[in-house]
């Protein structure tokens, strides 16, 4: 089955500690699924709410579809992701005991049908993010002087 990436959360990787991933369907509208097939899909600011034993993606951008005319869609209406009840049950139970949040970190598309990958994440300390980036940055000066070499 062929698996196309639409959009990644690069924002949850720097923000979050990520564990635990898991793949959620979509209910989407016909003018969602034509933007979302299209690219057009901001996932900076969203995340998972659980609410009355359902989960719900919320913030997610989706652009509107401009051929949809006056049957358009709210781009960052809330949106309900499709799971197996246990692992809902199983995820709301550690997100309430464990203090862990749930971040959308992709949109892709499995063969016809839009997916999102959601994730268990810990909020990142400040002194984390940095000490990231520096290591990030070292790794990068490491690369430049192996390849002069």
């Amino acid at each position: 089955m062929v698996i196309k990436t639409i959009a990644t959360n690069r924002k949850a990787f720097h923000n979050f500690h990520i564990g635990d991933t898991f793949e959620a369907g979509l209910v989407l509208t016909g003018s969602e699924i034509k933007s979302i097939r299209a690219g057009r899909v901001s996932l900076g600011d969203a995340y998972v709410r659980p609410e009355r034993g359902e989960l719900w993606l919320v913030n997610a951008h989706v652009a509107r579809y401009e051929a949809s005319s006056y049957m358009g869609h709210e781009p960052t209406r809330p949106r309900k992701l499709l799971m197996q009840r246990k692992e809902i049950d199983s995820i709301t139970s550690r997100v309430a005991e464990k203090g862990l949040t749930l971040v959308a970190t992709r949109v892709y598309l499995k063969g016809n049908i839009a997916k999102v990958e959601i994730a268990l994440a810990r909020g990142k300390k400040l002194y984390d993010k940095r000490e990231a980036i520096s290591r990030r940055e070292v790794d990068r000066e490491l690369a430049r002087a192996l390849k002069k070499r």
